[in-house]
């Protein structure tokens, strides 16, 4: 149990059927009609999956969204690399509906945001891409990830970010 789990109690739900990291501490939880919670850690947003629950890092949240008792997930896919960088695809999304939300859309928002370190649209052809800097949750320093869009050439996108991502680790070239 982490020194604030031990500070401040333990929040998590007690039929949460995830393992928490030995550091890993929950900050908020919602339960979910239907069963299960949504159960928001320093390390990413616990969601239910069958009979159990599973983790999706910060830095795999593609897009979320709160409205009419709803929240959605849209959860990014590790494709493929591009030299340091990672090319993102996004999952369809899951809802998940919540009678007493409390704080959990907020600090998702904050979490997901504040992974965030930079980001830039780049048209390429007919479509474009997402470059964006995130810090992954529990490592030190960011990963640039590429979210193409599904019209864009991906080995087009592919080329341009092994190119951007060997700018970052070597800005003199």
């Amino acid at each position: 149990m982490s020194f604030l789990r031990r500070l401040l109690g333990d929040h998590t739900p007690a039929d949460f059927p995830g393992k928490l990291d030995p550091n890993e501490d929950v900050v908020v939880s919602a339960p979910v009609e239907g069963g299960g919670h949504l159960v928001v850690t320093q390390l990413g947003l616990w969601i239910p999956d069958g009979d159990g629950a599973r983790r999706v890092g910060w830095h795999l949240v593609g897009k979320a969204a709160w409205a009419g008792g709803v929240f959605t997930l849209t959860e990014s896919s590790e494709v493929s690399t591009a030299g340091t960088a990672v090319v993102l695809a996004d999952l369809p999304p899951v809802r998940f509906r919540l009678a007493s939300p409390g704080k959990v859309p907020k600090e998702v928002y904050l979490r997901v945001d504040g992974s965030i370190r930079s980001r830039h649209r780049q048209e390429i052809g007919a479509g474009g891409a997402w470059f964006v800097q995130r810090k992954v949750p529990g490592r030190d320093g960011s990963v640039l990830q590429v979210r193409p869009d599904p019209s864009t050439d991906p080995e087009l996108v592919t080329a341009i970010a092994e190119q951007v991502a060997a700018k970052l680790v070597n800005p003199a070239e």
